[in-house]
């Protein structure tokens, strides 16, 4: 178990744990939670031994293997498979020992290392790799993609992969879901849910905290409480701790009043005076309680539009995507991501965007707020209609090296909004409702963290006073007060809102409807997000199943007895031979699993390590023709399907 007595912990002068003592017990699911800057990325320095305590006692046991995602952006030259084949730390161990018995020519080295391969299950860690880059969203086109080919979120993702590669005892986690959508998130939860060993997890996802912790740790003012539940179970907990505490205040500053009042009333007379005495005892003896003081919450509001156009926007056979690069050859056509779209925006509309990852999503709230040209057909804008936008990187609406007042005075210029404020003052006291006081307005945005860059997009909205709000991802790197407060500001507006979020959370408390981009097109999503998260899943299963069979059948080259059937050669004669070719590999596999069942219960004797080396090799052969045969039959298997299917009329 991990134990941590009486730690106190500092970053410079800044004390982070307080004398904090907890416990956390093998094979606990356990979510880390807390304030930004309270100190939970520094615990977790401490888990993994970046930091050392300054004072107490810190366990946590030798043996114990641990994985983490590594938070710099990867670069390298290697595929994304063999990228995240390589946070398999046991697999490379293994690896890097046959390599040194080859070398050597030890045969009892070979026999060890070639055990040492079989257990770290080398026979199947590329399936295992690339279940986990699919799972995470990437495409079956992408396993074998360099991984400096990818943009900086995608790059995490496969750092994300690494760590679940990683075979460990110990998983920490800070904040998993920043660079997933939904559908990879719905799959994130499934895996971690399935994970044996003992895990922290930092996120200011709730309900992604519900799902996969069953302890909650709260990390306030360096003290460590341990919470037993999920993220809402803590919530509850919490709150009626405050209520018990701050009625147990109540009753003990009503029992000093009383006796202060006796004191004062009575120590004067001597008849009384023995009383008053024994109540200043009992006054002093009593061990005064603290006022609960909670932290400031941050709140804000988006004032009322000055116009709501009815409808916002008339999308008639829009087509969204990206026009072609700037160097494609001259009539290269755009690239068309979602086409056909007819559909009109309302006033007052609450929508949620829902789709799996690349359907399309963004592209269709970028072509809205004007960041992208329609492709094809047309959107028509209603009058006054005025947009405001979150862009799901934050940056892309921000200036690195400007700070948060050349923002809005940039804004002041450029908006010409009547009814705000533009003096310097005005902007300032502006900003100051954003928590950006005092020489924080004079700070580079380039400087800022996740969370400032994400109340200062916030601000910007807010003071364009928008009728039509284009979410794109606004929750990533806020705090659970502030999701709360953006949920709530939401809620309040008067105009209408198109989300695309993973927080599921706030998409089921501000959205009434959704809208679901697949296949090419927007239709509408009758049921709630359970039934989105089901369909998510089967729609990523299928995929990969389908992408995996895809990448198989272009990589090897049909057998002439196993050519694809045409339609319009359906005999039952094609059907037996691809039956009995099935059959034949069958019987093959049951051969070689004999003989696999058989090496495996010779290595449980004593034996030379000359016959533990050809054993060793032997049981690899059989696991790579057992994957070939395994191949060959799901191409079988899918062809014979094709064959049997009826031909469209």
């Amino acid at each position: 178990m991990i134990t941590l007595n009486s730690v106190t912990l500092r970053r410079g002068a800044r004390v982070l744990l307080d004398g904090a003592s907890v416990t956390v017990n093998p094979g606990e699911k356990v979510g880390l939670v807390g304030r930004n800057g309270a100190g939970k990325s520094s615990l977790f320095a401490l888990l993994d031994g970046s930091l050392h305590e300054d004072a107490g006692e810190f366990f946590r046991p030798a043996l114990w293997r641990l994985a983490q995602v590594a938070q710099e952006m990867p670069s390298s030259e290697c595929s994304a498979t063999e990228f995240v084949i390589a946070g398999d730390t046991a697999l490379l161990a293994a690896q890097d020992e046959l390599r040194l018995a080859e070398a050597k020519g030890d045969g009892e080295a070979l026999a060890h290392a070639y055990m040492l391969l079989h257990d770290a299950g080398a026979h199947d860690a590329q399936a295992r790799a690339q279940a986990l880059i699919l799972g995470l969203g990437f495409k079956a086109t992408d396993l074998d993609n360099p991984v400096d080919s990818f943009s900086g979120g995608w790059r995490m993702r496969l750092q994300l992969a690494r760590a679940l590669m990683c075979p460990s005892d110990l998983l920490l986690l800070d904040e998993p879901t920043n660079h997933l959508d939904l559908d990879a998130l719905v799959w994130l939860e499934a895996w971690l849910k399935r994970y044996e060993g003992t895990m922290l997890v930092i996120s200011h996802d709730r309900e992604f905290l519900d799902a996969v912790s069953t302890v909650t740790l709260q990390l306030e003012n360096g003290k460590l409480t341990r919470y037993g539940g999920n993220y809402s179970a803590f919530e509850e907990l919490r709150a009626q701790q405050l209520e018990l505490q701050q009625n147990a205040y109540l009753k003990q500053q009503d029992r000093i009043a009383h006796l202060q009042s006796f004191i004062s009333r009575f120590k004067a007379k001597a008849t009384k005076a023995k009383q008053a005495q024994s109540r200043v005892k009992a006054l002093d003896r009593i061990q005064r309680l603290a006022p609960i003081l909670t932290s400031a919450e941050f709140n804000f509001e988006f004032k009322a539009p000055a116009s709501l156009p009815n409808p916002m926007l008339v999308m008639e056979d829009a087509c969204f995507g990206y026009p072609p690069a700037s160097d494609a050859p001259a009539g290269t056509p755009a690239t068309v991501i979602v086409r056909q779209v007819k559909r009109s925006v309302m006033a007052g509309q609450r929508i949620g965007i829902l789709g799996a990852n690349g359907q399309g999503k963004s592209t269709l709230v970028k072509t809205i707020a004007r960041v992208l040209a329609c492709t094809g057909g047309s959107i028509r804008e209603g009058k006054g209609l005025n947009i405001g936008y979150f862009a799901q990187q934050e940056l892309d609406v921000l200036r690195p090296g400007d700070t948060p007042l050349e923002h809005l005075l940039r804004l002041a210029r450029e908006s010409g909004a009547t009814g705000q404020g533009d003096r310097e003052q005005d902007l300032r006291t502006f900003l100051g409702s954003f928590n950006f006081s005092g020489d924080m307005v004079k700070q580079t945005v380039g400087t800022m963290s996740g969370g400032e860059k994400a109340r200062l997009v916030l601000s910007m909205i807010v003071w364009q006073r928008p009728n039509l709000l284009l979410l794109d991802e606004p929750t990533n790197h806020l705090d659970l007060a502030t999701r709360e407060a953006l949920s709530l500001a939401l809620n309040e507006f008067e105009g209408t809102v198109i989300v695309v979020s993973h927080d599921r959370s706030l998409l089921r408390s501000v959205c009434d409807e959704f809208w679901l981009v697949t296949r090419g097109g927007v239709q509408d999503f009758a049921g709630d997000l359970d039934d989105y998260q089901r369909y998510l899943l089967d729609e990523a299963r299928r995929n990969r199943e389908s992408l995996r069979e895809s990448a198989r059948n272009a990589k090897k080259p049909a057998s002439r007895d196993a050519a694809p059937v045409s339609a319009g050669k359906k005999t039952s004669g094609n059907l037996k031979a691809l039956a009995r070719d099935q059959q034949r590999i069958e019987q093959s596999l049951l051969v070689l699993q004999a003989e696999q069942r058989s090496l495996e219960a010779r290595l449980a004797i004593s034996l030379s390590p000359q016959d533990l080396a050809v054993i060793g090799r032997r049981l690899e052969e059989l696991a790579g023709e057992m994957t070939t045969l395994e191949n060959q039959w799901l191409t079988l298997s899918d062809q014979i399907d094709m064959a049997t299917r009826p031909i469209p009329s």
